[in-house]
């Protein structure tokens, strides 16, 4: 994980409608006369325009409490062009056989629209397509329908439940390690506790260190005097789960003060180091409430050759994801996700973009990883009679597709 950050995510943030004007779920589904449902995406163009519609996984749920993973909704993105800003676009369900309007909404100005609808009805997977109205001399024009069935069921999830972690998981760098950018703390068990429909992790005060600790090496000029050796929640599923390309998401509610960090991540199975395939994919991390850049961030880690490379950075108009003045990282939950394809990382907050990644996207397994780290270089900006610091994890899923990038 990275003890600063180094890069700002470069493409601009999409201009979207998801949250409080997603559209209500279907009450019913017609299949269409029991024809192959249509694929995720979809493409429809005449001379002079084009539509592009595409559904994806559901991964929007923002909320104050636990909440059903079956429950959260699917981003449905359109692209049409030529882009006319503020042309206006329908969302339309198949419903007996009857296309039925959702919602309408207007482009941006890249011709994009984002909405949020129900993944199933009744366990069924549901048909949309989007209407584009007439505007300025161009015809209106309907894509192509495309289908929810794709994302019914997760190759990978757990939501959490009862009192102990789910076999998948394990506790991850549980040894202190001299000279480490983490010299101070280890993952422990102490520090993760699953109950109410979440796994919560946290840093602590370590209770069995004797002695206090002493930062050495590049962030001992950060971290002069000494500390008390800390206990983080750090689990992952390496060798017991690992997949390649689809969408990896969680549902997190973040820790409240500086001096550690919470993450959601991607690691190669065949392991970080110089030389190595693969690059680690840090899907979010949170640096606490009142960071001066906002503290939330996406990276991306790999070698090129011994040298290890980083890019990314802070999220851009991060206040613009929450859902009011009352919402906040440490408040609510909020579903964070990556959309991991061939040359192609793509990374959203509730089912709106924040970014993407083209340059050295990993092409090998990789394997979740949930965290509450605390960085030597972190260790000042916390007293300790502030710790515990807690994060919640609601649930994680993965959909994979292991298909070659369909653009």
């Amino acid at each position: 994980m990275p003890p600063r950050l180094i890069a700002r995510l470069t493409l601009p943030l999409l201009v979207a409608v998801l949250g409080a004007g997603a559209v209500s779920p279907p009450t019913s589904y017609a299949e269409g006369g029991g024809e192959e449902p249509p694929p995720s995406s979809s493409l429809q163009a005449t001379p002079h325009q084009r539509v592009r519609l595409e559904v994806l996984p559901p991964v929007v749920q923002r909320g104050r409490v636990p909440a059903d993973a079956d429950a959260a909704r699917s981003p449905l993105v359109a692209t049409v062009r030529p882009a006319r800003e503020g042309r206006r676009v329908r969302l339309q369900v198949l419903r007996d056989g009857t296309w039925t309007t959702l919602a309408t909404r207007r482009q941006d100005a890249r011709g994009r629209v984002e909405m949020a609808a129900a993944t199933s009805a009744g366990g069924q997977p549901l048909t949309y397509r989007v209407r584009v109205l007439a505007s300025r001399g161009l015809r209106g024009l309907s894509s192509r329908p495309v289908s929810t069935q794709r994302w019914l069921r997760p190759s990978f999830g757990d939501e959490f439940t009862g009192t102990s972690l789910g076999g998948a998981w394990s506790t991850r760098s549980p040894e202190v390690v001299p000279g480490s950018r983490r010299s101070c703390a280890k993952g422990d068990p102490a520090a993760v506790r699953v109950e109410g429909g979440t796994v919560r992790l946290s840093v602590l005060v370590d209770p069995d260190a004797t002695g206090r600790c002493r930062i050495r090496g590049r962030d001992r000029q950060q971290a002069r005097g000494s500390y008390a050796y800390r206990l983080n929640g750090h689990i992952g599923t390496e060798g017991r789960y690992a997949f390649r390309y689809g969408v990896a998401a969680a549902r997190v509610r973040f820790h409240r003060l500086r001096g550690q960090h919470g993450a959601f991540w991607l690691q190669p199975a065949s392991g970080m180091y110089p030389g190595a395939a693969g690059s680690e994919i840090d899907v979010v991390e949170y640096f606490g409430d009142h960071h001066p850049q906002g503290g939330l961030a996406t990276f991306m880690h790999r070698y090129e050759g011994r040298r290890r490379v980083s890019t990314g950075g802070w999220v851009r108009d991060q206040a613009s994801f929450l859902g009011g003045p009352r919402d906040g990282w440490s408040r609510g939950f909020h579903v964070f996700s990556v959309e991991w394809r061939p040359r192609l990382l793509v990374f959203r907050i509730d089912g709106r973009e924040t970014g993407r990644m083209r340059r050295g996207v990993s092409d090998v397994d990789q394997f979740p990883i949930l965290s509450l780290i605390s960085a030597d270089y972190e260790l000042p900006k916390i007293r300790e009679r502030h710790l515990p610091q807690h994060l919640e994890v609601d649930w994680v899923r993965v959909w994979e597709t292991d298909a070659p990038d369909p653009s």
